[in-house]
């Protein structure tokens, strides 16, 4: 028989060694009834936690309702399925979920020990140009984040014809427009953040949206909703923004990306057409495969965020010069090499100009002075920094500007440029992402030294960021905020991180008197 004190001290020992899982929160009561996570090591993780009713049947093309209570004990344990879209887009981002049109799910990973812990919180919104995407990427996995103080929250949303369909019927049943199902979605999302994230120890009031693409543009979106008033403290838009003029007609011009509601709903009109859909009862009886059909593969459904005047106001520009946005503090950036993921193979000096001439009306001159186009090698290079440019740096950069100058909070920006021995010539969209999730490892990833470096100083900025609104601490580069007088970004290349001027001020010059000109020309 052990002695008594021999018998104590083993127990101690068990406890102790039991602890780190013990005190997880593996169990937690939400909006609709109770869940059981899983521990990963030192991280509760809970995937595929309900926070609205099936947008199905009757829920179709509605905003997200109430989540239907369930009774016992949840156990969210696998990702749900990801919102319709093309099978082969959930292959290219490394899921293995599915797809359903009963998608309205999140997951949670938390360190937190205690619900009373207060953890800040990152929600993050997944990219995949409003027609893809996943929360179970395993990119996306916020073991690492988490790892660093923070709650992580990946929110799933609708997209392409599901997410983006705008219809007259549809705006006179809603009474507040329509087309805007899926940033509804992630509307929702907030709000279930906001009531529940208690639960798992995170701070409802110290909550970051982060996002990138699609996933940053909606976070730029959010942050000028009156619909999201309240619900985040921060932002943080990796190759997002929204700040071009609304699309006012049929014509697809550089920059001109949000269509107005006439405009979304005369191309619904077409689409229900398309599907033989004689009613809105008859349009949600069909199959969904049927709609994912008639929507086309890949990225190029023609489904977008609306002007609706309830999600979204209009031309954020002038909301912003208006003073009539979320102000809070944001973290913005653009990739070096973002158009090479969109323009591929050569591209001539007459097909540059005739690109150039045909899009960017009386300014076109100047953007061709901008973007040298001698040579083949020239224009090849230009026309992928103009896509850049007018997809994304041209409104990030604007973004910076508007929110030093209209908010009261600062705004802090950065070129991401780490080459590899893949990507010599700069870095590609979505090249950041394993970077900030510190996810270099998964699918197949063998990174260098000097990439893990990268990885740890981005994700210390951006978890740095949802503790403080400042991404700046101890042993990290300075990172300056963005000042209109002294313009500065913090540069992620080979050296790690540096500040530095503004990379390609100039073109972003000439694109911004483009864009200035297209306010006063619509259309045109």
């Amino acid at each position: 028989m052990k002695h008594p004190l021999t018998r104590a001290l083993t127990l101690l020992v068990l406890g102790a060694l039991a602890l780190p899982v013990s005190a997880q929160i593996l169990t937690a009561k939400v909006t609709g009834g109770t869940v059981q996570g899983v521990a990963n090591d030192d991280i509760a993780v809970y995937k595929g936690i309900p926070f609205a009713a099936p947008p199905t049947g009757k829920n179709r093309w509605r905003a997200p309702q109430p989540v239907e209570p369930w009774t016992g004990v949840k156990h969210a344990e696998h990702f749900a399925p990801a919102c319709m879209q093309a099978p082969a887009m959930l292959k290219f981002i490394g899921s293995d979920a599915g797809t359903s049109e009963d998608c309205l799910y999140l997951d949670v990973w938390t360190p937190a020990k205690t619900p009373g812990a207060k953890l800040p919180v990152m929600v993050w919104i997944y990219g995949g140009g409003f027609a893809a995407g996943a929360t179970s990427s395993p990119t996306y996995a916020g073991e690492e984040l988490a790892r660093l103080g923070v709650v992580q929250v990946n929110v799933s949303y609708r997209v392409g014809a599901f997410g983006f369909l705008a219809d007259p019927a549809l705006s006179k049943e809603s009474g507040k427009g329509s087309g805007n199902y899926g940033l509804l979605d992630q509307i929702a999302g907030l709000k279930w953040v906001r009531d529940n994230i208690a639960a798992f120890g995170g701070d409802p009031s110290n909550v970051t949206i982060f996002g990138e693409s699609a996933g940053g543009i909606s976070v730029s979106m959010l942050a000028a909703s009156p619909e999201a008033k309240g619900l985040f403290e921060r932002a943080i838009s990796e190759s997002g923004g929204s700040f071009g003029p609304p699309r006012r007609g049929a014509k697809n011009v550089p920059g001109e990306n949000v269509p107005t509601l006439a405009v979304a709903e005369a191309r619904g009109k077409q689409f229900l057409e398309k599907l033989g859909a004689e009613s809105l009862a008859e349009a949600r009886a069909l199959p969904a495969e049927a709609i994912l059909k008639a929507q086309g593969p890949g990225l190029g459904t023609g489904f977008w965020p609306v002007d609706d005047g309830h999600v979204l106001l209009g031309d954020q520009y002038r909301l912003y010069s208006q003073g009539r946005f979320n102000d809070t503090p944001v973290l913005i950036g653009t990739n070096s090499d973002e158009g090479a993921s969109f323009v591929r193979g050569k591209t001539t000096p007459a097909k540059l100009e005739a690109m150039v001439r045909a899009g960017y009306g009386k300014r076109a001159d100047a953007i061709l002075a901008a973007y040298p186009h001698a040579t083949e090698q020239q224009a090849s290079r230009s026309a992928q920094d103009l896509t850049r440019d007018s997809l994304f740096a041209w409104s990030t950069w604007t973004w910076a500007r508007m929110q030093t100058r209209h908010g009261r909070h600062k705004a802090f920006v950065y070129y991401f440029d780490h080459r590899t021995p893949q990507t010599p010539d700069g870095s590609p969209h979505a090249s950041e992402l394993p970077y900030v999730f510190r996810t270099l490892h998964v699918r197949g990833g063998n990174p260098r030294p000097q990439d893990i470096a990268v990885s740890d100083l981005m994700s210390r900025y951006w978890t740095n960021f949802a503790k403080t609104g400042d991404p700046n601490g101890p042993g990290l580069p300075k990172w300056p905020a963005f000042n209109a007088a002294h313009q500065q970004a913090m540069v992620f290349g080979q050296d790690g991180g540096h500040a530095q001027p503004f990379p390609n001020l100039k073109k972003l010059e000439a694109m911004d008197a483009y864009f200035a000109w297209r306010r006063k020309n619509p259309g045109r």
